[in-house]
């Protein structure tokens, strides 16, 4: 805010930013915060295995997914623990092929929590249950036809993640 301290006086007739700074910045800090949780989805490191075949991800495989914390995310959406049944009986009951949910869990997590959901999902209807984990960086699966060839025949190299 600006101010005539000589004996000129008068109005400015300049606009006063000090609020409008003020208001941005907040808005600032609170989109730095919540952008970052929104786009995540929840972070979940999955136990790490060799020999792993690639699979490819379809549009209705539903994934059940539980961090650190045992929170639950079905589809990287939030779920309470208590309605974890229910939506999962509303998916599955539908269904009469391809009753199959993945499950992917933090590898630090208690192996109780994971045995929880196998059996929430067993519950709900689900007829098979695959655990998500990732290929050991650095390695290669040595089962025959795992790993698809490029143009030149020697085989490509391992993707960053599979089921």
């Amino acid at each position: 805010m600006s101010m005539s301290a000589g004996g000129g006086g008068g109005v400015k007739a300049e606009p006063n930013v000090t609020p409008m700074i003020d208001v941005m910045l907040v808005l600032l800090i609170i989109f730095m915060i919540v952008i970052p949780t929104i786009e995540a989805g929840f972070t979940a490191v999955p136990p790490q295995g060799i020999n792993l075949k690639p699979q490819q991800e379809a549009d209705d495989d539903q994934v059940l997914g539980i961090d650190l914390s045992g929170n639950y995310y079905l589809n990287k959406k939030p779920i309470h623990a208590d309605n974890v049944l229910g939506a999962l009986k509303a998916i599955y009951d539908v269904r009469t092929v391809d009753k199959i949910l993945y499950v992917k869990a933090h590898k630090e997590l208690d192996y109780g929590k994971i045995q929880d959901a196998l059996a929430i999902a067993a519950e709900a209807g689900v007829r098979k249950t695959g655990m998500i984990s990732e290929q050991v960086p650095n390695t290669e699966s040595t089962v025959v036809g795992d790993i698809p060839a490029t143009a030149g025949g020697a085989p490509a190299a391992p993707p960053g993640g599979s089921r």
